[in-house]
């Protein structure tokens, strides 16, 4: 459904170079159909070199070229940007936000129209093709944009639509901000790994697919944690002797609150975005 879309790709750092890979890797578009803008001129060139799109140092351009808008700048320059193009959207194109922690309603504040807008939550895997995205759409915004925008996204992983906007913060406290938890929980369990003597690099290999093994059963089955858990708990076994200790030491609870507590956050910095982007404030 892409195929004869043209897409315009806002900032060419490593998001925008993620989104490009996908893209073409996965067959949904070709080069000829992406135009990439960025300040920087030799990043341009290190993405005309590797994936043979336009490029262009002038974001207007590829607004005007553009069916397909997508703004992958960071959130401290994300408002100047939207306010330099905003007089070249209208409702002909689509425009996607990727910038993590800008709300809606900021963006809505800075633009200042009626426009067909998509605010998407990818996290950090989207480097490898295993991104999990949160897809949420403004008022304006068809059936038809919200699967565009997921076609893009499931091209560097898989995405969800998220029908209550509010709830993006959500999004962000758990699967924005969850890579950094599984890396912590890989660091340790690697480290226990040492203790018991395994070498650093057998234990970090073997904590790391044990998570990604573990993963893809849970997604390939569709079945609940809890049986897989119990599937590999014998009595009086090792694991249950393992899952008394993670118990006790209350793992599932300072889980919760960490993605609880990155939730508020998020919510708490939106806030602020908001009331700067309103004051004509770019700075997050």
């Amino acid at each position: 459904m892409l195929s004869n879309k043209k897409i315009g790709m806002i900032g060419a750092g490593n998001m925008g170079n993620a989104l490009i890979d996908g893209l073409i890797g996965s067959g949904a578009t070709g080069p000829e159909n992406i135009i990439c803008s960025d300040a920087n001129e030799s990043q341009l060139e290190v993405v005309q070199n590797k994936f043979h799109v336009a490029t262009t140092t002038d974001n207007i351009e590829v607004v005007n070229a553009s069916d397909i808008i997508i703004y992958a700048v960071k959130p401290q320059i994300i408002a100047s940007v939207l306010r330099e193009t905003a007089d070249h959207l209208d409702m002909s194109k689509l425009i996607i936000s990727i910038a993590a922690g800008v709300p809606m309603a900021a963006i809505e504040a800075v633009l200042n129209k009626d426009l067909r807008l998509i605010r998407v939550m990818p996290n950090v895997a989207v480097a490898v093709r295993e991104g999990a995205t949160a897809v949420a759409a403004g008022g304006h915004a068809s059936k038809d944009d919200v699967r565009l925008a997921m076609a893009i996204f499931d091209s560097v992983g898989k995405s969800i639509f998220l029908k209550e906007n509010y709830l993006m913060d959500a999004i962000t406290g758990l699967s924005g901000s969850g890579p950094a938890y599984i890396f912590l929980i890989v660091d340790a369990l690697a480290d226990a790994g040492v203790k018991v003597g395994l070498s650093r690099k057998d234990a970090l290999f073997l904590a790391s697919q044990t998570i990604l093994g573990s993963a893809k059963l849970l997604l390939e089955t569709g079945s609940h944690p809890g049986p897989l858990k119990d599937s590999v708990t014998s009595p009086g076994g090792t694991a249950i002797a393992g899952l008394h200790t993670l118990e006790k030491g209350g793992l599932r609870t300072t889980l919760i609150n960490a993605v609880e507590a990155a939730t508020n956050r998020s919510k708490e910095l939106g806030e602020i975005v908001i009331k700067n982007f309103a004051n004509g404030e770019t700075k997050t």
